[in-house]
């Protein structure tokens, strides 16, 4: 993907659409950023990633990660584009000022990540938890830890992992066996394994901070016992710690990321946070990593789109419907056409509720008011598990969309679209299935409150008043919401089986909130470029995306109705 490709479409839904300059300006850490600051900050960012990073795509999948006893060598060029980004400053865009950062708006963090995930999927996962161990660190590390860890993290200068999965618990982290057992000099000793870590051991850093979930001796059972240890590679002495990689794992793609087999053998780490309350620190990371993988979704579906379309562009075959010519370029036949502008309508589409989001972030920890703090709040609650979940399948599905314009020549090397397909698909799954966001936006989101959180955000989304086909659709999910809760008191089984349907119903209105935003400003001032450039995504959207939510509600329906004429069993009186 080519960064700059785009860069006027984003310049174009920050300011026109978005209106982010005034959004942050409103906010005391950013009173000073303006919208020429921004736009010279993403154009040097895209320039970054046009030059060092696209061009090891290739590179990075063939070549792969190599194990060699304990240790692990990533592909050429890797390394010494890392040292580049951290010297950089890039890691560092949204820290605090007083932690080595340079204390800008979040959404800029956001689209140079987006921009990253396109450009080499592989190579992003390395800093990709950079920002949310840096939010970790800095609210539940102790002082002393802070001094240690926090500016090598918050710079980029040492990378840092998440270490939550082991081999026989997959997602359900209540099974999680590793201890860490106390020391009397203030550390603990960590035994145990962990599986699924993304950059666990590598060669791009001198040091790697692991943030490992384990168990106290004295821990309850369950997720409720869980707390979280800060055990670095190497020690401040110097010395390496019991820190071992076992393997690395052959992977359908992501090939230039290593994915480690970690074993702690009595390894030094240190408490972060309270004991037994590790999930409550670790979720820091993990929410923050959740926008950030929709922001992959975003990037590598624009990553396919380019590539489909620049063939689309030059390739001819057939006469297209009223052509003249007894050959048509591809773009000019309706089905090609109408894969690439649906999946335009998603990638401009998401970008606004990424973006929006990622405004919306700061909102939640800057503004002076309680109140648009709340809404803030309610806001990511809500929609990151939405957009984690629908951004990453289309990433997916929309990649083998456009890998289908380019035929037989997409499905082999040559066009690096095949790739992008392969190394797209694991986004469903990290992070918290996409199966888990669901659940997590129905039950323990919308229906812990009967729906009222998820009513107050579809009555105040921010614009102009809904066109009837939008408003129509808000009252059907709003119903859908209501009808749920009530079923769900007779059958508590439903809210599982529909939670995926629920989501891409959720999902669907907001994409339609988000094109509304689009047209609202497009009647304001028309962005440069091609006229068809912004109507043609828009046309798709009503043509093809948005019926689904119809078939989605009828969906909810059927099985609503079910719950609803549902009697248990009544038990007979052993009297």
């Amino acid at each position: 993907m080519q960064a700059r490709q785009t860069l006027a479409d984003i310049q174009h839904l920050l300011i026109q659409v978005l209106q982010a300059p005034s959004r942050w300006q409103a906010l005391a850490p950013f009173a000073d950023t303006d919208g020429d600051l921004a736009a010279q900050v993403l154009d040097e960012a895209a320039k970054f990633v046009d030059s060092a990073i696209a061009p090891l795509q290739r590179t990075g999948d063939e070549q792969g990660c190599r194990f060699d006893a304990g240790r692990v060598h990533t592909p050429a060029g890797f390394r010494d584009a890392y040292q580049a980004f951290w010297q950089a400053g890039w890691p560092s865009l949204s820290g605090a000022p007083e932690d080595g950062g340079q204390g800008l708006p979040s959404v800029l963090e956001g689209v140079l990540f987006e921009w990253l995930a396109g450009a080499n999927h592989g190579w992003t996962m390395a800093p990709g938890l950079l920002h949310g161990a840096y939010e970790c660190i800095k609210h539940h590390a102790s002082d002393e830890l802070k001094a240690q860890y926090l500016e090598k993290v918050a710079s980029g200068e040492w990378l840092a992992t998440m270490c939550l999965t082991e081999a026989h618990a997959g997602s359900d982290l209540g099974l999680v066996r590793t201890r860490g057992v106390p020391q009397a000099d203030g550390s603990v000793r960590v035994n145990g394994s962990k599986i699924f870590i993304s950059g666990g051991e590598h060669d791009l850093t001198d040091n790697i901070v692991h943030l490992v979930l384990a168990r106290l001796p004295d821990a309850p059972a369950g997720p409720k016992g869980l707390s979280l240890f800060l055990v670095p590679k190497v020690l401040t002495d110097g010395n390496r710690n019991a820190v071992v990689c076992e393997r690395i794992e052959e992977k359908m793609g992501l090939h230039g990321s290593p994915t480690c087999v970690m074993r702690f053998d009595d390894a030094t780490g240190w408490l972060v946070g309270e004991p037994n309350k590790g999930l409550a620190a670790m979720f820091v990371m993990m929410n923050a990593a959740r926008l950030h993988v929709g922001l992959q979704g975003i990037g590598l579906l624009e990553a396919a789109w380019q590539k489909a379309s620049a063939y689309a562009a030059e390739r001819r075959q057939m006469r297209a419907p009223g052509a003249t010519e007894p050959v048509s370029l591809i773009q000019d036949h309706p089905a090609i056409r109408r894969i690439l502008h649906t999946q335009r309508a998603w990638i401009d589409g998401g970008r606004v509720l990424a973006y929006h989001t990622a405004l919306q972030l700061d909102v939640a920890k800057h503004s002076a008011d309680a109140g648009e703090r709340a809404a803030a709040q309610r806001w990511c609650a809500l929609v990151t598990p939405v957009l984690k979940a629908a951004l990453t399948d289309q990433a997916f599905h929309g990649a083998s969309a456009c890998l289908q314009v380019l035929g037989g020549h997409g499905y082999v090397r040559e066009w690096g679209i095949e790739q992008i397909v392969r190394d797209a698909r694991v986004a469903m799954i990290y992070e918290g299935t996409n199966e888990i966001q669901a659940i997590d936006l129905l039950v323990r989101k919308v229906l812990t409150d009967g729906g009222q959180g998820l009513n107050t955000l579809l009555a105040t989304l921010p614009g102009q008043a809904p066109t009837p086909a939008a408003s129509a659709r808000r009252h059907a999910l709003v119903e859908i919401t209501q009808t749920l809760a009530i079923a769900a008191q007779s059958d508590p089984e439903l809210p599982y089986w529909v939670a995926d349907d629920y989501l891409r119903a959720v999902a669907l209105v907001l994409l339609d909130w988000a094109w509304g935003q689009i047209r609202t400003a497009r009647h304001g001032s028309e962005p440069p470029g091609d006229p068809d450039r912004w109507t043609a995504p828009a046309q798709a959207l009503a043509q093809w995306v948005l019926p689904e939510f119809d078939m989605r509600v009828a969906m909810l329906r059927q099985r609503i109705a079910q719950a609803l004429e549902f009697k248990p069993p009544v038990a007979a009186n052993a009297g």
